[in-house]
């Protein structure tokens, strides 16, 4: 009687702007072959992950490994939420927000061994209208970033970085109407993030006390404030501090609703998206089962 465990390997071939040509050789060097009957799958367009990880629950596989980065951990995770199929992470993107959250690391033999290890967290996931998010979704300046960046030929932190830069000097803050947990408020803001998991990535702190295992998401809102205090407010993002920033206001929550005259595009787990306003936020509780 075959034991052994059936792995999908889900690879998105372009995240991070990484080749991942050798990464199949990787696996079957690392990965227990006592433990687990590896499958491999790459993608070739938007919404495949998704579609190959829906398929493997119904070919009853007992793991689903994502090879990427957070879109594509989003698109695994949103198949895999609400069902004891477990979510496997290998980081390959260009901010792995989620991984280094969960301490998974960043080189392909570590994260293969914490596979064959198999320790399991059930954790909370959010949702924006009918998206599911893990890490960060938010609206404003970081989702515009994301919107353009995503046409960028450079991917990884310096096409990023770039992207950041060229938006900075003419983005206009925005006036906001948010309901947080039934309480009413409007703010202008840069930009409004709405976290699951603490970080969007690369150690970037945009809330440093969120969890996700607490049932709530943590509304960050930046306000508008000077283009010299930039320095400032990264050096807040990296040293997990931005909470005590003057121009930074966190508020917790479970049910958020945030609208605005021009909502913009909308960044779930750093992917750009066109939702319609206003935008409606909820926490679900221990709905993803993620190895670790």
């Amino acid at each position: 009687m075959n034991t052994k465990k059936k792995i999908l390997f889900v690879i998105n071939p372009i995240s991070g702007g990484k080749r991942k040509s050798a990464f199949k050789k990787q696996i079957l060097d690392t990965l227990d072959l006592n433990k687990f009957e590896p499958t491999f799958q790459q993608t070739d367009h938007a919404g495949h992950a998704h579609e190959l990880a829906k398929q493997a629950i119904v070919n009853k596989y007992d793991v689903v490994v994502a090879v990427g980065g957070d879109g594509t951990i989003n698109e695994i995770g949103s198949a895999l939420a609400g069902t004891d199929t477990p979510l496997g992470i290998i980081p390959e993107g260009s901010g792995n927000g989620l991984a280094l959250y969960l301490g998974i690391p960043l080189h392909e033999a570590g994260a293969i061994r914490r596979i064959n290890r198999f320790d399991m967290m059930t954790v909370d996931t959010g949702r924006v209208n009918d998206r599911f998010f893990f890490n960060v979704a938010g609206v404003g300046f970081d989702a515009s970033v994301s919107d353009k960046f995503a046409t960028d030929s450079t991917r990884g932190p310096i096409g990023y970085l770039r992207t950041v830069m060229n938006l900075l000097g003419s983005y206009r803050s925005k006036r906001y109407q948010l309901t947080i947990d039934g309480k009413s408020y409007e703010r202008e803001a840069f930009m409004i993030s709405v976290a699951n998991s603490p970080q969007y990535g690369n150690n970037a702190y945009i809330a440093p006390n969120a969890s996700v295992t607490d049932g709530q998401i943590d509304v960050c809102i930046v306000h508008k404030f000077p283009l010299y205090l930039l320095p400032m407010m990264v050096f807040h993002l990296f040293n997990k501090s931005v909470d005590q920033s003057e121009y930074v206001e966190i508020i917790p929550g479970r049910k958020i609703s945030i609208d605005s005259e021009d909502i913009g595009p909308v960044h779930v787990d750093g992917e750009p998206l066109a939702l319609e306003a206003p935008l409606k936020f909820t926490v679900q509780e221990k709905s993803l089962k993620i190895i670790c």
